[in-house]
């Protein structure tokens, strides 16, 4: 089948690449015209696609990636994996929209068209659908397929991937759901068929609620024991003993990516506009994580004053700025606001990460730098936000004076730990 995926981001490239492994002509659409030539160069900015399965895919012309439009053309199946941002606390669904609109110019009876973008229920049926029939005269459900499967990309993971992963699919009918069903079949191990777009829609945002939801409730432990001199992580470790029952998860600078800072959102909003309610574990959860990076400031400034040393004109080092460790996705990482304010209080600051090699918001506030150990000993404290198997922390350890470990992965004397 020729099979066009729009949106060649974290979701869009592995799924094309996958897609066109299989056998499928695959034609990956992307605006960015800076990335398509990058990638037709058989040059990946996804850690997930190494460069060798790329350039294998487009030698043997199953894979091209495109923006124009015109390339669309003559599809039989469409996955739509655009970004689905928050633009002032509201959702932005303007990028699901030239999608379909895109895809509406050239939709023909029999193919199929995918939402994989995490939005809120009801974006499939109530948005995409009429968009779809009235750019193409045909009919969702009756002239063409239709459906909704939820990204579940794990950037990193290496264990549960694009392939092992189940995949949830639904359709706006029962043909819809054969068809989307069929194509996954095609590219992933295993499927799960719900009944509706919106519970398909609603099963990714619980799933992101959930863990959004509970890495608030250990963030906000964290800094209560603190206070209380426990240490939280003796008792995560404790507590994660139990077989049943517990679930184990881990305090840190912060949420990023697009899921936990993001999509809890799409959902809360939903909820206030359809029933007049508020979602009170999303507010909450987003309070407590969007201000994890103040509380590791503070806390850098305590430990700096107990030396009897001051944030204004100290030299701070920040290792990790990607949201997760051993990615390069810097998007919504907490690294920035903790930069942006130890900057703001005078500190001379600088980041070090070698995954991170796409523009972040940090470019020109926060110089890059490498962690050998004369930085590490130059810096008056070195913060470990991400912690990337790459660095080196016996050096770490070794070679810096003040260390403020946010992951919980070194221990020495000048070691404190969020």
């Amino acid at each position: 089948m020729k099979v066009v995926v729009i949106g060649l981001g974290y979701v869009g490239l592995p799924i094309a690449v996958r897609a066109a492994q299989v056998g499928h002509r695959v034609v990956g659409f992307d605006v960015d015209e800076a990335r398509v030539k990058t990638l037709n160069a058989g040059e990946s900015y996804i850690e997930d696609v190494p460069a060798e399965q790329l350039a294998a895919v487009l030698k043997d012309g199953a894979f091209t990636a495109s923006s124009a439009a015109r390339d669309v053309a003559g599809f039989d199946v469409a996955l739509i994996a655009v970004p689905t941002p928050l633009r002032e606390g509201l959702p932005d669904l303007d990028y699901i929209v030239g999608a379909a609109e895109t895809l509406a110019r050239f939709l023909r009876p029999g193919a199929t068209v995918v939402v994989e973008s995490t939005t809120y229920p009801g974006t499939t049926e109530e948005l995409v659908a009429p968009i779809l029939e009235n750019g193409s005269g045909l009919v969702a459900g009756g002239d063409f397929h239709l459906g909704y499967s939820p990204e579940r990309i794990d950037p990193g993971n290496t264990e549960w991937t694009l392939t092992s992963t189940p995949k949830i699919v639904a359709g706006v009918d029962e043909a819809s759901l054969k068809a989307v069903q069929d194509f996954y079949e095609t590219i992933v191990e295993s499927t799960v068929p719900v009944s509706s777009t919106r519970s398909a829609e609603l099963a990714k945002l619980l799933e992101n609620t959930f863990r959004h939801v509970n890495i608030a409730l250990v963030n906000e432990i964290a800094m209560f024991a603190d206070g209380l001199g426990i240490d939280v992580w003796e008792a995560i470790d404790a507590a994660a003993t139990k077989p049943y029952g517990f679930m184990r998860f881990t305090p840190g600078p912060g949420v990023g990516g697009h899921c936990l800072p993001i999509d809890p959102s799409y959902l809360s909003w939903h909820v206030e506009r359809k029933l007049g309610q508020s979602f009170r574990f999303v507010e909450l959860a987003n309070d407590i994580n969007g201000h994890m990076p103040d509380y590791v400031v503070r806390r850098i400034a305590a430990a700096l004053n107990a030396r009897r040393q001051t944030v204004n004109g100290s030299r701070i080092l920040l290792l990790g700025l990607a949201y997760k460790k051993n990615t390069g996705d810097a998007r919504e990482s907490p690294a920035v606001r903790v930069a942006q304010l130890l900057t703001g209080m005078g500190a001379q600051v600088r980041g070090v990460d070698p995954h991170v090699v796409e523009s972040t918001p940090l470019d020109g506030l926060v110089p890059r730098a490498e962690a050998t150990k004369e930085e590490l000993a130059a810096a008056t404290a070195v913060v470990l936000l991400t912690d990337h198997d790459a660095f080196d922390y016996d050096a770490v350890v070794e070679h810096a004076r003040l260390v403020i470990d946010c992951r919980h992965r070194v221990r020495g004397p000048h070691v404190e730990h969020l």
